[in-house]
């Protein structure tokens, strides 16, 4: 088991050495890969990577789905910005020695766009919504008392129109438990294909050079240029502080290597009440350019109650400051649990 946990590392490391840095800004794709989901997290500033578990976990580090027992399902709903809303759906089930597994649903709404054309810069009078979708599987599995591993095969889908680009990507995750208070967790996302796109609102008709006036048009298709996707290695170290019997106190934080843009730092807060009620706050910053994080503070709060049946529910919120836009993001999450 260690020499797993040692040759998990060192992929994760090799790949911070190979990362870009600044200068690669705008030339990724797929942003949506990039959007936190599940207001428990968020509320942290995405920190507690290293021991988030259940459904929530999906996103963040698929190792610690497994981490649940019973089955779990989440709905997330985001304002995010410039009038885009997101909503994610999530349901795992605990398969025993077998471990876990669970599919992921996560897309955007950007509303109705008016159509416009050379002819008419004002508007047809159609609209068009553009579809930006991210489809997962997750298989996750508790090694030994203190380890877990889990993994994310993810369709990532994004259609304007008649044109589209699709691609796959891959998360890897484990975490691992030193005892009760102490975790330590690290994840690699979004490795995969580059993304393209195409359809039938590529193809132009015009004329045919060097042919005479009465040939006909012809039919051109632009080509358009490959894409990355944003992937990044992320570490988590987690302590959890147990203050009395009735209240508690965890503290995390992270470091992201990303791909396309600057390294990425955080660090979040989580006050419980008798393990049902919460308080949390976390902030993120980058490591050079400090001054252009769009994202930076959040906080939230949160209710965890379990039935006498054994169905737990779960209602968390999250608010996330935008720097550039005039509001912010405001994150609802409800979860149901069935031991």
């Amino acid at each position: 088991m260690k020499k797993f946990l040692i040759l998990f590392y060192i992929l994760g490391f090799s790949f911070t050495g190979f990362a870009g840095d600044a200068t690669r800004k705008g030339t990724s794709g797929a942003e949506q890969l990039l959007i936190p989901v599940g207001a428990r997290s968020i509320a942290t500033g995405g920190a507690f990577l290293s021991i988030v578990d259940g459904v929530e976990a999906i996103y963040y580090n698929p190792a610690g789905l497994d981490r649940m027992s019973g089955s779990e399902a989440m709905f997330s709903y985001m304002n995010y910005v410039a009038d885009i809303n997101l909503a994610y759906v999530a349901i795992g089930a605990q398969l025993g020695d077998l471990g876990s597994l669970a599919l992921s649903y996560k897309t955007l709404d950007f509303g109705d766009i008016p159509v416009t054309t050379f002819e008419t810069p004002d508007g047809t009078g159609e609209t068009y919504s553009p579809s930006f979708i991210v489809a997962g599987l997750t298989y996750s599995k508790v090694l030994t008392d203190r380890v877990s591993a889990g993994f994310t095969f993810k369709i990532v889908h994004e259609g304007i129109m008649n044109t589209s680009a699709d691609g796959v990507a891959l998360d890897f995750g484990v975490q691992y438990r030193f005892r009760s208070n102490f975790g330590i967790g690290a994840a690699v996302k979004n490795i995969g294909t580059n993304m393209a796109y195409s359809g039938e609102d590529l193809k132009v008709k015009t004329g045919i050079p060097n042919t005479a006036l009465s040939s006909g048009t012809g039919v051109y298709e632009v080509d358009t240029e490959e894409f990355q996707i944003p992937s990044y290695f992320e570490l988590s170290l987690s302590y959890k502080y147990d203050i009395d019997e009735q209240n508690n106190l965890a503290m995390a934080s992270f470091f992201r290597n990303n791909n396309n843009l600057e390294d990425l730092m955080g660090v979040g807060l989580e006050y419980a009440f008798m393990n049902t009620f919460y308080l949390r706050g976390g902030y993120n910053f980058l490591l050079e350019n400090t001054s252009q994080s769009i994202f930076d503070f959040t906080f939230g709060a949160g209710v965890d109650y379990e039935m006498a049946s054994g169905i737990n529910l779960a209602f968390d919120y999250a608010y996330r400051n935008v720097k550039e836009f005039p509001t912010a993001n405001h994150i609802m999450t409800f979860k149901i649990g069935l031991r």
